[in-house]
């Protein structure tokens, strides 16, 4: 930690996160950014391999301010297991950040990008099974042992395309290249589902002293074909895709005592893409 002075409402060191999908792009530098400012992290992950250049990541994690755990976040005994061994190390966390989710990647099979009369069953299955159900059992899990404890903040990651639908003008090079495509609808579906989720959880925890809410960001660079940069930056306010240490500022506002009268709201940070 720098000696330089962290003003109290924003001050998290000596607490524990969770942070499940730690080894995505978002995740990573979320689990990073919470270890620098004096958490202790514990990421839920599939996979137990930092994405390329998080170099970040890395030394947090030979330096012990990060732990990885293997971990299925559908299956709720594997999360009661990994809770298990947060709670040996650390104790009961005081934030968790549900960043697992999973969208149709870009080598997608033909019929997942096709025509919404046309997407199959079991494509639509797999997205709102991790997107949903993946977000439902950790906090069941770990927002639940939050609450016998009398505190808590939960943040759930969704997306512009879960409060707008997808313009999908964004995507009008590819079918002008010849292919058939069209953003699909289970990712929508999914991060939909978590911005009510939110609002029932906040409900439901509320006297128990568990905050819980969700952010949205969106437009994350990400190697984007030049043509979707062009034509996203023409649709932004700010003509730009966002960074995605942008969201750290946010992710640190929700889990500290700065937004303590904050629960059961959406904060959006999509460079003013839902202002239109």
């Amino acid at each position: 930690m720098s000696d330089t002075l962290v003003d109290p409402l924003f001050d998290l060191a000596g607490r524990v996160a969770v942070i499940t999908g730690g080894m995505g792009q978002l995740g990573a530098v979320l689990a990073a950014s919470l270890a620098a400012r004096g958490m202790r992290v514990a990421i839920l992950d599939l996979s137990t391999d930092p994405p390329p250049g998080a170099k970040a990541l890395v030394r947090a994690i030979d330096d012990a301010t990060v732990r990885v755990r293997e971990c299925d976040v559908t299956d709720r005994a594997q999360v009661e297991a990994a809770l298990a061994l947060v709670e040996v190390d650390w104790g009961v966390p005081h934030v968790l950040v549900n960043a697992a989710g999973i969208d149709a990647p870009p080598d997608a099979p033909a019929a997942e990008v096709g025509p919404f009369e046309d997407v199959p069953f079991e494509a639509l299955e797999r997205v709102v099974d991790v997107n949903v159900l993946g977000v439902v059992v950790p906090c069941q899990v770990i927002g639940g042992a939050m609450a016998r404890e009398g505190r808590g903040s939960i943040v759930n990651v969704g997306s512009v395309y879960g409060i707008l639908s997808p313009d999908q003008r964004l995507y009008d090079f590819r079918r002008e290249a010849g292919e058939v495509f069209f953003k699909p609808v289970a990712y929508s579906v999914s991060k939909s589902a978590l911005v009510n989720l939110t609002r029932y959880l906040a409900t439901y925890w509320g006297r128990s002293g568990v905050r819980v809410n969700t952010l949205t960001p969106h437009g994350i660079e990400n190697g984007q074909p030049a043509p979707f940069v062009e034509a996203f930056a023409g649709r932004s306010p700010l003509g730009r895709l966002m960074d995605v240490s942008e969201t750290v500022g946010a992710v640190v506002f929700l889990a500290s005592d700065a937004s303590s009268y904050v629960t059961g709201t959406n904060l959006v940070v999509d460079g003013g893409w839902s202002a239109w």
